[in-house]
C-alpha cells in the first residue's frame, strides 16, 4: 500500500508530464477491434481471396505473415508485465497498462481475421488447413528474438538498473515494436493497400481493407509505445545513467533477429526491400537517441499513419 502512504505529491497522477500526455492520447485514441473493424470488411476480404488467382503458396505467404502478427502481439502481451511492475511512477505505470490493453487487443484482431478470413478461405479454395500456432511460421531468427526480449523483461524482476532497463525497451518497444512490427506492417500495406507504398514489384495485388484497416489501429497504438520507450532510454542517455554505446550495440545485435525473421521460408515476395527498410528504421532510432539535437516527434505525429514511412 505504498500509494496509500505516499505523503512526497499532493495530486495522486501528474496528467501535464510525458507519460501522463500519452497515456491521455492512448484513451482518446481508443479503438474496438470487435466493432471498429467492420464484420463487412472481413467479409469482404475473404470473397476477395475466394475469388483471386493467389496461388496456394502466396496465400500461405499471407497466411504466414498473419501467424507470425498474431503470435508477435501475443508475446509481447505477456512480456510487458515486468516493466509494469519495476516503474515507480504512477503516470509511467498508467501509460503501460493502456499498452498491455493495446497489446491484449492486437491479438484479438490477428486471431479474428484468421477465423474470419483466413480459415474459410482455405477450406472454400480446398487450400491445406493449418492453425496460427503451426511451428512452419515461426524460423529460429524469430524465436531467438523473442526468446531474448522475454528474458531482458524477466530479468528486470531480479536485476532492475538503468542498463537493464534501457536493455528492455532496446528489446521491447525500439526492436519489436518500431522495427519488426513496424516493418512488417509496411509490407503489408504495401502489398495489399492501393494507397501504401511502392516496394514490391509485379502485378496489382488484391486490396484487402479489412486487413488494412486492423493494421492502421494497430500501427497508430504502435507509433506510441515506441514513442514512450524512445523518451525513457533518451532520459537515461541524457541523465548519463546508461551509456549510448550500450544502446546502440544492443540494437544492432537484435538486428540481425530482425533481417532473418522478415526473411521467412514462407514469403513469396523479395524480402529485400523489408530489410533495407528495418536498417534505415534502425539507423534513424539511434540517431534520435543518440544526438543531443535531434528531437522525438510529439506523440501527436507518432500516432498518424498517412503518412506510411513518417517515424
Amino acid at each position: 500500500m505504498t500509494q496509500v502512504e505516499d505523503t512526497s505529491r499532493d495530486m495522486r497522477i501528474t496528467p501535464d508530464s510525458f507519460a501522463g500526455g500519452y497515456f491521455r492520447n492512448a484513451v482518446y485514441r481508443h479503438w474496438d477491434p470487435y466493432e471498429d473493424v467492420p464484420q463487412e470488411l472481413l467479409e469482404s476480404d475473404r470473397q476477395k481471396l475466394i475469388e483471386s488467382e493467389m496461388t496456394e503458396a502466396e496465400f500461405d505467404g499471407l497466411r504466414g505473415t498473419i501467424a507470425l502478427f498474431g503470435a508477435g502481439e501475443e508475446a509481447v502481451t505477456e512480456d510487458l508485465a515486468p516493466l509494469a511492475i519495476v516503474l515507480d511512477d504512477i503516470d509511467d505505470q498508467m501509460f503501460i497498462t493502456s499498452q498491455l490493453y493495446e497489446e491484449a487487443k492486437h491479438t484479438q484482431f490477428f486471431d479474428r481475421y484468421w477465423r474470419a478470413v483466413i480459415d474459410p478461405v482455405a477450406r472454400s479454395r480446398d487450400f491445406e488447413l493449418t492453425q496460427p500456432t503451426d511451428q512452419r511460421y515461426f524460423n529460429e531468427e524469430y524465436i531467438a528474438l523473442f526468446e531474448k526480449n522475454e528474458a531482458a523483461m524477466k530479468r528486470l524482476l531480479t536485476e532492475d538498473s538503468a542498463e537493464t532497463r534501457a536493455k528492455a525497451y532496446c528489446h521491447y518497444h525500439l526492436t519489436v515494436e518500431s522495427v519488426l512490427a513496424q516493418t512488417g506492417y509496411y509490407g503489408l500495406q504495401s502489398a495489399f493497400s492501393p494507397d501504401g507504398p511502392e516496394m514490391f514489384e509485379g502485378d496489382e495485388t488484391i486490396h484487402l481493407e479489412g486487413l488494412i484497416e486492423g493494421i492502421t489501429y494497430v500501427r497508430s497504438d504502435e507509433g506510441r509505445h515506441v514513442g514512450f520507450g524512445m523518451q525513457k532510454v533518451r532520459e537515461l542517455i541524457q541523465e548519463d545513467e546508461v551509456s549510448s554505446n550500450v544502446v546502440q550495440q544492443t540494437l544492432q545485435e537484435l538486428m540481425g533477429h530482425v533481417a532473418g525473421a522478415v526473411q521467412g521460408d514462407n514469403m513469396t515476395i523479395d524480402t529485400a526491400p523489408l530489410v533495407e527498410y528495418a536498417q534505415e528504421k534502425i539507423t534513424r532510432r539511434i540517431e534520435i537517441l543518440t544526438e543531443e539535437e535531434a528531437e522525438l516527434p510529439p506523440v501527436e505525429e507518432l500516432v498518424k499513419i498517412e503518412d506510411a514511412t513518417a517515424g
